[in-house]
């Protein structure tokens, strides 16, 4: 059992106004890669804790989401943080979200929802009540936003650059061969069908081999309109990449196929891979390329 002899762990409490972001706020840091406890109740902070000092480095980034419904709430989460500023083995932070009044009141007319401190009453009854209730931890916090005229995706940006440690490695691009036989990837954000160009499973000595194999992807590769499709989709590519990136994406699905997933779909994933590892973090995977030999089996 680790006893966390030093101040590595790192804890990032998400807190402010309903209806200012909290939920955008979880899922980015999600997509850094912290283990994330959405709505944790004050009151098991402590026990929290205890689990995440005990984990060692499995839980050594975390973001809690915490909304205050209540004042017996308020005082056990500012116990806690008493409690934690004494602590030789985390850092603790406060990233605080606010808006302006009629920003938060235009979002609950948006959604429909009450507030949860005036469930029956007017928005701007729980807006009141709640700004009263978060002064002082307002006060404690490191950071704030103010999101009244912030997108969720600029809310997103904000969070990444502030918090990364790696930046290269918050968008990533997945490039995954397939065979239209076995179905296209549920989770692909682009498909590309190769089944035009020229296939080696035509060619007796290539039938039961694949992609991988050079002699293989030297006879996928070679052909012209390979050339001319590869030149086409590397230049859309290029110019796409870059604005899904600052859409705010953690990751983009490419999904190269053709008939069985074997050869061509696999030489031209393992190439568009390479070509774009300088540039993004990729991740090659080949899906389908088993299936043959598992069937022969």
């Amino acid at each position: 059992m680790s006893t966390g002899s030093t101040k590595d762990g790192q804890l990032v409490i998400i807190t402010g106004m309903s209806g200012a972001g909290k939920t955008v706020a979880i899922q980015s840091f999600e997509d850094l890669g912290y283990f994330c406890v959405d709505n944790l109740p004050p009151t098991l902070l402590p026990k929290f804790l205890e689990l995440m000092k005990e984990s060692g480095t499995k839980m050594n980034k975390v973001a809690l989401g915490m909304d205050l419904r209540g004042r017996e709430f308020f005082d056990h989460l500012i116990q806690g943080l008493d409690d934690l500023a004494e602590s030789s083995w985390v850092t603790p932070q406060i990233l605080y979200l606010d808006a302006d009044d009629s920003s938060l009141v235009r979002r609950y007319k948006e959604t429909r929802r009450s507030h949860p401190l005036a469930p029956s009453g007017l928005p701007m009854e729980g807006i009141k009540q709640e700004r009263l209730l978060l002064e002082e931890l307002k006060g404690r916090a490191q950071t704030i936003y103010n999101t009244s005229t912030m997108k969720p995706r600029e809310l997103r940006e904000k969070i990444l650059e502030e918090f990364s440690v790696n930046k290269r490695s918050i968008f990533t691009v997945n490039v995954i061969s397939f065979g239209f036989k076995h179905g296209i990837p549920i989770d692909a954000d682009l498909v590309f069908d190769v089944r035009f160009l020229p296939n080696p499973h035509y060619i007796e000595h290539m039938r039961p081999r694949t992609g991988l194999e050079e002699d293989v992807s030297k006879y996928v590769l070679k052909w012209s309109e390979t050339q001319k499709f590869l030149e086409k989709v590397t230049d859309l590519l290029s110019f796409m990449l870059p604005h899904y990136k600052r859409e705010g994406k953690s990751q983009l699905v490419i999904a190269i196929g053709c008939t069985g997933g074997q050869h061509r779909s696999v030489a031209l994933a393992e190439y568009l891979g390479h070509h774009f590892e300088n540039d993004y973090s990729t991740k090659i995977t080949h899906r389908d390329i088993q299936k043959k030999r598992e069937q022969l089996t």
